[in-house]
């Protein structure tokens, strides 16, 4: 029986997500170990990963012990993975898309339209702050960062009056009758709802394995909206978010690019072949560049 390490973090949402692939490989006759890895995204609570560093935090000491052969793969939230993949590494499958979107769990059940004005609505998320911004201009948005449950416990403490998840965490977490909104009309994060494998780029044995686990719809939908981010040249500090389907044979992308205050919120759509989902996600970012993007980017990086 063939034996894999599989690396993840040690937060519940992470473990469930290993778990849920460590079933997958069971399945197809592996023996499977979780090593659980402390990341400095982990450690570090307090502040804004704009000001730490970014979403990297969260994959760096994984993809080193990956790189180092202490482990044979490993399972990240794909939103969470930088554009940029270590030398060395490759995202050899993306399992099937849950829901993308973002959710408002709410002290009183109150929709975001109907929070009284001065609310104090919680997110460690930018692209979710100027949505949210733009929508109601009288909330007040706080950082929080910290795991599902400690998110969950802010609000119930009463430090919020509402906070904005990914329903995917929310629904895997098992508290989906927490849910008082889907925010259907809000720009999810490139990835969300998706789970990235990466192994070693030259270890074939694991590669075909994994690949049984790859759906091939979002991974075409995770390159298009990849491109488009790594065009953008995007990390933390800038609010972005892109969301591609598939319909009809033909593979479509929507996102946007905006200051910090959502005053400036430059969106678009485009579509084109489904081979060609990757040179979609890139001309959708070069139009948002072109109209303003560019000057945000610049404002934003101190350029």
């Amino acid at each position: 029986m063939t034996l894999i390490r599989l690396g993840t973090r040690k937060s519940k949402l992470a473990l469930w997500q290993a778990n849920f692939v460590k079933e997958k490989l069971e399945a197809l006759g592996c023996q499977v170990e979780l090593v659980p890895i402390t990341t400095t995204g982990d450690k570090i609570t307090s502040a804004p990963l704009a000001k730490i560093g970014g979403k990297g935090l969260f994959v760096k000491e994984i993809e080193e012990a990956l790189l180092r052969g202490e482990i044979d793969l490993a399972v990240h939230s794909l939103k969470d993975v930088p554009m940029v993949i270590p030398k060395g590494l490759t995202l050899s499958a993306i399992t099937e898309r849950e829901n993308p979107y973002d959710v408002l769990l709410s002290k009183e059940g109150s929709r975001l339209e109907e929070l009284p004005s001065g609310a104090i609505v919680g997110t460690s998320s930018l692209r979710r702050q100027v949505q949210i911004k733009r929508r109601r201009r009288d909330l007040v948005v706080e950082v929080l960062r910290g795991n599902v449950d400690t998110r969950i416990r802010k609000l119930e403490e009463g430090k919020y009056s509402a906070i904005v998840l990914a329903y995917a965490g929310v629904k895997r977490m098992g508290l989906e009758e927490r849910i008082t909104q889907v925010l259907e009309d809000f720009i999810p994060a490139v990835g969300q709802g998706s789970l990235a494998i990466e192994t070693r780029e030259d270890d074939q044995r694991v590669i075909n394995l994994v690949k049984h686990l790859n759906h091939e719809e979002s991974y075409l939908r995770a390159i298009c909206e990849r491109a488009f981010l790594r065009e953008l040249e995007g990390g933390c500090q800038v609010p972005i978010g892109a969301f591609a389907w598939i319909e009809k044979g033909r593979i479509n992308i929507k996102g946007f690019v905006s200051d910090l205050e959502g005053e400036r919120f430059i969106e678009g759509m485009e579509e084109g072949k489904v081979e060609e989902a990757e040179e979609v996600g890139k001309l959708l970012a070069k139009r948002l560049l072109e109209r303003g993007g560019r000057d945000i980017l610049k404002e934003i990086y101190g350029l």
